[in-house]
């Protein structure tokens, strides 16, 4: 049998932490000039107490034995229980403000803040409570360090989808156990995290932006998450001429975001060339840069765009759709059918393994490739010996394996998720990027309902309970929570 102590003791740490830090929305709402939405300070109230007693409760229950190290079976239930039970536990504020969200709707803005997707069923958000924004922001910057860590410390010891490449050094590749330095690996990865924030929020403060609005896009850029304190997104601050390019310190701090943190840590060793000899790196800069010279050259000869502005929104619109940041400068879906059927494509590639970003990562895109060019060598010359290498390092079997049925389940879990939303009435366009928007956790889709001038707001209640669970699967690549509806998981 699983020994449950561990799984609900980190659990029950995690709740409690996370009523801890309903704490700053509250004061957020308590000094709101407002008078009516300072109302909302006891929405979150309410939930710190909740989370707190809750979470301390499971925390004594399971306390008092300890334990040094965790199976593999005991960090698949910590990754996928964590993240639900968190999200279930985040979206009791949503269900007590002022807007009185159902528990649907409640659930699902949580679920989209924690996985980082972006979607969200709340409007006017120009007016709402600060501290209702200032959740929303957080959920997201706290899902974006939960994936680094998960991404570095866990996936690799799980054999996820190919992450076993990025097992680190130190760890015991024959052991069943977790990477025991763990805890280092996130303080360290926390403290990088905490200062790209504030430089990033720094800037956006500096470009004109008010401290709330900054530090709350600065969680959500450097997390990929995508959510904004405006119903219009960026376009809200370049439309109105009063703000300097905040456009530019996005799209750089997106990109900052979506490569690895464990290269930033190498480089904070002295190995600084990291940086720059990282195949993935190197790969994912040259997608992301062939992408905006598509879009900026449709966008200067077929719509007569200058070059530098044509410039400016097909950088920051492909490197947010790519990113899966989701943010929205204009609304692209006026820009062609073209644009349509690229932004779709683009926004399954996702950024770097280690990264706050999602989608398939670059380096499954990498190994999936190698394979193909091994196999069609193969078929040229059949005697010869063929070997695929990533990094430097041959690619064995057990790799290409992984990655390839992992494609395999993504984009069987995207046809998923779309033909049951279309059993909902939906039409194919909202559909299709409304099921490929949940699963590569890039928050806007296309079209006039979910496009990025729109809201999954009208969606109906059954749609939104399954894009939730199409965010909690791509976020934590499938395999993570498919494992635990398999019988022989719980066998001993």
């Amino acid at each position: 049998m699983i020994n449950f102590r561990p799984v609900i003791l980190v659990i029950g740490a995690l709740t409690a932490a996370l009523g801890g830090l309903m704490l700053l929305p509250l004061l957020a709402d308590l000094t709101a000039s407002d008078p009516y939405l300072r109302q909302n300070w006891s929405a979150f109230a309410a939930g710190s107490l909740l989370c707190v007693f809750a979470g301390l409760g499971l925390f004594a229950t399971a306390s008092g034995g300890g334990f040094e190290t965790m199976t593999v079976r005991q960090g698949f239930l910590i990754t996928t229980l964590s993240w639900v039970v968190l999200v279930l536990f985040a979206s009791v504020p949503f269900m007590l403000g002022l807007y009185k969200m159902s528990f649907t709707d409640a659930f699902f803005e949580a679920m989209s803040g924690l996985t980082t997707t972006g979607a969200t069923v709340i409007i006017g958000l120009d007016d709402a409570p600060p501290g209702l924004l200032l959740w929303r922001s957080m959920l997201q910057w706290l899902g974006g360090i939960g994936i680094v860590i998960m991404a570095i410390a866990i996936l690799p010891m799980l054999s996820v989808g190919g992450m076993q490449l990025f097992r680190l050094e130190s760890s015991d590749k024959n052991s069943d156990k977790i990477l025991p330095g763990a805890s280092q690996i996130a303080a360290a990865i926390t403290g990088l995290y905490v200062f790209f924030t504030a430089l990033c929020a720094m800037l956006y403060w500096g470009m004109g932006m008010t401290a709330f609005d900054a530090v709350n896009h600065a969680m959500t850029t450097i997390a990929t998450g995508g959510f904004s304190t405006k119903d219009a997104s960026f376009g809200y601050f370049l439309d109105s001429g009063d703000y300097g390019p905040v456009d530019v310190v996005a799209a750089a701090f997106m990109i900052v975001g979506s490569l690895p943190f464990g290269i930033y840590l190498l480089a904070m060793r002295g190995r600084i060339n990291a940086l720059f000899t990282d195949s993935q790196v190197r790969f994912f800069l040259m997608i992301a840069s062939a992408s905006i010279v598509v879009i900026l050259l449709r966008l200067f000869y077929l719509y007569e765009i200058d070059l530098f502005t044509a410039f400016r929104l097909s950088a920051f619109n492909v490197i947010s759709i790519m990113t899966g940041t989701g943010y929205a400068s204009t609304d692209y879906g006026l820009w062609g059918a073209f644009a349509y059927g690229f932004f779709f494509c683009i926004m399954f590639v996702g950024g770097c393994a280690g990264s706050t970003s999602c989608g398939l990562k670059i380096f499954r895109l990498q190994v999936a490739l190698a394979a193909l060019t091994v196999y069609g060598k193969r078929l040229i010359f059949p005697h010869g010996v063929f070997i695929a290498h990533y990094n430097g390092r041959a690619l064995t079997d057990d790799v290409f394996i992984s990655v390839l049925s992992f494609f395999f389940v993504y984009f069987a879990g995207f046809a998923t998720v779309a033909v049951i939303l279309s059993l909902f009435g939906l039409d194919p366009v909202t559909a299709l990027s409304a099921a490929g928007s949940a699963i590569a956790n890039v928050g806007p889709g296309l079209g006039d309902i979910v496009g990025p001038s729109g809201n999954y707001e009208s969606l109906p209640t059954g749609a939104k309970w399954v894009l939730s669970a199409g965010m909690l699967l791509g976020r934590l690549e499938f395999f993570t929570v498919l494992v635990l509806f398999a019988p022989s998981f719980w066998r001993r």
